[in-house]
C-alpha cells in the first residue's frame, strides 16, 4: 500500500468526523430554536402574577416569603448535564463562589451532578443535593427544590435565597447569572398607578394565607422556569461548542486532503523514477 492509499483513510476518517459534528450542530440549533418559541408561556404568566399581586400588596401584609430579615443565605446552583458545555458549568460555579464570598453566612444547595463535583473539587459543603434531575423530570424536581426551600425559610433556618444558574442572553451569549429568589418583595408592584387602579379589595380569604400561597407558586414557577433557562443555555452552548468544533474539523479535513495530494503525487514521482530505473536496466 502506497502512502497515498495510508493517507486517504485517514480523509475518509476526518470527513465522517465532520459530518457527525454538522449532525450534532444541527441538532443543538433546532433544539434551541424550538425552546425559544416555548418560552413565551413564562412572560404571560408572570404577567399574571404580577396584576395579582399588586391587589394583595395593597394590603401591606408581612410575610416570612415576601419580607425577611434573616441574613442566613442559601445559595442554589443550577449546573446543567449536557455534554460541551464544561466550561459554562465551570462559570456557573465560578459566579457561585463570588456569592458566596459576598455572603459570609450562606450554604449551598445544588442540582446537577457535574455542579456537585466541581463544588467538591474546590473542598465546598453542600446542604442539599439534586443528581439525576433529568430522570425526575424538571417539573417534579422544582415542586421538591421549592418545597425544601419554603420549609427551610418558614423554620426560619434561611431567610434569603439566591440562585445561581446558566442564563442564554442571546443564540451567541450564556453566561452565569445570580438572582434573588427569596424574600420575593420585587412581587408586590409599588407603581403609584397600581395604587390607583386598586382603592378598594375584597379580600374573600386571609391576605397572609394568600400571600404565602401566590409566593409559593410563584416559586415553583420560577425554579421551573429557570431549569427551562438552564436547558435553553445549554442548547446555545452545544451549538457554540459544536459549532467551533467544526471549523477546526474543517481546517484538519482541509490539511489531511492537501497531505493527500502530496502523497499522491509522491507516488506517481516514485512509480515513474521505478519505471525509468527499470528500463534504463534493461537497455543496459
Amino acid at each position: 500500500m502506497g502512502k497515498a492509499s495510508k493517507v486517504k483513510v485517514e480523509v475518509g476518517e476526518v470527513r465522517d468526523l465532520v459530518d457527525l459534528i454538522q449532525v450534532l450542530k444541527d441538532v443543538a440549533d433546532m433544539k434551541y430554536h424550538a425552546m425559544v418559541a416555548q418560552k413565551v408561556k413564562f412572560n404571560r404568566f408572570n404577567e399574571s402574577f404580577t396584576e395579582f399581586f399588586s391587589l394583595v400588596g395593597y394590603s401591606q401584609i408581612q410575610h416570612p416569603l415576601v419580607n425577611n430579615s434573616n441574613p442566613n443565605t442559601i445559595i442554589l446552583v443550577i449546573s446543567t448535564e449536557r455534554g460541551f458545555v464544561g466550561d459554562l458549568n465551570s462559570r456557573v460555579v465560578g459566579r457561585a463562589m463570588e456569592e458566596k464570598d459576598k455572603n459570609p453566612r450562606s450554604q449551598f444547595v445544588v442540582v446537577g451532578k457535574k455542579g456537585i463535583m466541581k463544588l467538591e473539587g474546590l473542598g465546598q459543603k453542600m446542604l442539599k443535593v439534586w443528581e439525576d434531575v433529568e430522570d425526575k423530570g424538571f417539573y417534579e424536581v422544582a415542586i421538591e427544590i421549592k418545597t425544601y426551600l419554603v420549609k427551610e425559610v418558614l423554620e426560619g433556618r434561611a431567610g434569603r435565597v439566591l440562585i445561581v444558574y446558566p442564563w442564554p442572553k442571546d443564540y451567541t451569549v450564556t453566561k452565569p447569572r445570580a438572582v434573588k429568589l427569596l424574600p420575593c418583595e420585587d412581587l408586590l408592584p409599588k407603581q403609584t398607578q397600581s395604587v390607583e387602579k386598586f382603592k378598594q379589595v375584597l379580600e374573600e380569604s386571609d391576605p397572609l394565607d394568600m400571600t404565602g400561597y401566590l409566593a409559593d407558586l410563584w416559586l415553583s414557577s420560577k425554579i421551573y422556569e429557570i431549569f427551562f433557562d438552564t436547558n435553553l443555555a445549554a442548547a446555545a452552548a452545544q451549538t457554540q461548542q459544536l459549532d467551533n468544533s467544526l471549523g477546526k474539523m474543517r481546517k484538519e479535513r482541509d490539511v489531511v486532503k492537501l497531505k493527500y495530494r502530496k502523497a499522491r503525487r509522491g507516488d506517481i514521482d516514485k512509480s515513474l523514477r521505478e519505471v525509468f530505473s527499470a528500463r534504463m536496466m534493461v537497455a543496459k
